[in-house]
């Protein structure tokens, strides 16, 4: 009796052990796709978290796949178009940026981090600001260079003071 359960016991511990290493496969990372959205388009809220994680631990276990900085970018993609935490999203455009530092969606992907998390989430107008700075200065020949100078200079204004800035240019 001792001796089965033993044997139970290294069996799942075996399992366990195994699955816990498995890599994220393309297959895993296609399922998540294919779970993200409804019919209609809309996001399937309960596979956005799982799809941010699948598509995050591919880049993670596939680090020198040609596809993983496409991946880790999907991270980032839902994550920030969902609203999802705020310190997860960060943490996947700096994680994109540091081990990825030639993929041609970095600038993409800190624009997003500087409107999209900074301004309008979090309204840390600095952090903002330095994100655009980052963009013009790492990647100056970007079409978000441009942008990020032009968004730089209205951080934090409000739609009544853009309307104000526009109409006096005219």
């Amino acid at each position: 009796m001792k001796t089965n359960l033993l044997l139970v016991a290294l069996l799942l511990f075996a399992f366990v052990s195994c699955h816990r290493n498995a890599k994220t496969t393309e297959a895993q990372v296609k399922e998540a796709e294919a779970a993200l959205f409804n019919d209609d388009m809309s996001a399937n809220a309960e596979a956005v978290a799982s799809a941010i994680e699948t598509f995050s631990k591919y880049a993670e276990d596939n680090p020198k796949a040609a596809n993983a900085p496409e991946y880790l970018f999907k991270a980032v993609e839902v994550s920030i178009n969902t609203h999802q935490d705020a310190k997860q999203s960060i943490e996947l455009v700096e994680k994109l940026v540091s081990d990825y530092p030639e993929y041609d969606k970095n600038p993409v992907a800190l624009f997003m981090l500087a409107s999209f998390v900074y301004e309008d989430q979090k309204q840390e107008y600095d952090k903002a600001r330095e994100t655009y700075r980052r963009i013009m200065d790492n990647y100056p020949d970007s079409p978000f260079a441009k942008d990020a100078a032009i968004a730089m200079k209205q951080v934090g204004m409000t739609p009544e003071q853009l309307i104000e800035m526009f109409e006096s240019r005219e």
